[in-house]
């Protein structure tokens, strides 16, 4: 079991300043760069301070300057927001002042309150259909000269300049959750991400085969890397687990907001949808939280991933963001790195 970090650049309210926020999330990463980490994610995201990241190259740039092994990935990518060229020489030329340390993660897109902004008309659900058209472009331009011809991007012969320092191109990964992205995913020798939210074991378990029936179907492809998400808070005392509790509550009730699409954000942050109005609290329930995500002290967490482990997963993503204050996000990693991680070495 290898482990991932996904962290954002986040503020659930202008309490903290943003130059607090920077320091702690390079710190996060450092700390994770000299535990071992595989990976550390970058999502991109736009208008929005609980997922501070415009360009998720920017990011991985400023985190590779201060780190040393830990691998950079975008995730993701958000398609619809993309010029086939554009998106290959930045990718190309992260790579390159990286030393060949990009991982290209892509996906579809996630609130229609940004696509609104972004590409206006275009809705959320169709969003994946950039991402299939997209993807094949950026991989022939990263090979050379390069016509494109399609629904969505038409441009003469042209090529990613500079090209990636990786040979063929960085790894590439795909959020998937629909049975097509996996799909597609394998027949494009594309890893795989996937996370389920706060939805129990079982999203996890669907997701799998999901990723399992992909592979019987496309014979002879190389076997991916199988990728799993979890928010995740480790604590010493089982007393302090109210704590991430609320903290995540509070950002779901944010989130709810924006995949409704309610017009309700005021300078970037989201108003909190009191989950007691909400037809769907049950998902938002303590208990459930709790058992759901990567919640708990480090013998609960060993014992939660080790349940993965034997479903078949890969890697583990830590997702650190999730409204937690800075102190408890920086204790919570350590604890981890210090106490879960050793159990899988």
């Amino acid at each position: 079991m290898k482990f991932q970090l996904a962290i954002n650049l986040e503020r659930v309210d202008d309490t903290i300043s943003m130059q607090d926020v920077a320091r702690h999330t390079l710190e996060m990463v450092q700390l994770a760069d000299r535990n071992n980490f595989s990976i550390v994610w970058a999502a991109e995201h736009h208008a929005l301070e609980m997922t501070i990241a415009p360009n998720p190259f920017q990011i991985l740039t400023w985190w590779g300057t201060h780190t040393n092994n830990i691998r950079l990935g975008t995730g993701v990518v958000a398609a619809p927001y993309w010029h086939p060229i554009r998106l290959a020489g930045e990718a190309a030329f992260t790579d390159l002042i990286t030393e060949g340390r990009l991982e290209f993660g892509i996906g579809s897109g996630a609130y229609q309150r940004e696509f609104d902004r972004m590409r206006p008309g275009l809705k959320q659900t169709d969003g994946w259909r950039y991402m299939q058209e997209l993807l094949p472009a950026v991989k022939k331009l990263w090979q050379g000269d390069y016509k494109h011809d399609g629904d969505f991007w038409q441009f003469p012969t042209s090529t990613s300049v500079p090209k990636p320092t990786q040979t063929p191109h960085p790894p590439i990964w795909v959020a998937a959750r629909s049975p097509i992205t996996y799909d597609y995913a394998l027949k494009n020798d594309c890893n795989v991400m996937c996370w389920p939210f706060t939805r129990p074991h079982s999203e996890a378990e669907l997701y799998k085969r999901l990723f399992e029936e992909a592979i019987k179907k496309t014979p002879g492809c190389r076997r991916p890397i199988f990728a799993l998400m979890r928010h995740t808070a480790v604590y010493s005392k089982e007393e302090d687990k109210e704590v991430p509790i609320k903290a995540i509550q509070k950002v779901l009730g944010q989130f709810e907001n924006l995949y409704k699409n309610l017009g309700d954000v005021s300078n970037g942050f989201p108003k909190q949808i009191p989950l007691e109005s909400l037809t769907n609290r049950a998902e938002f329930d303590s208990e459930m939280l709790q058992e759901n995500l990567m919640f708990g002290t480090p013998d609960t967490i060993i014992s939660k991933i080790k349940r993965y482990q034997a479903m078949g997963v890969d890697e583990f993503i830590y997702y650190a963001s999730m409204g937690l204050g800075l102190k408890e996000q920086k204790r919570s990693l350590k604890l981890f790195c210090s106490e879960v991680m050793p159990a899988f070495q």
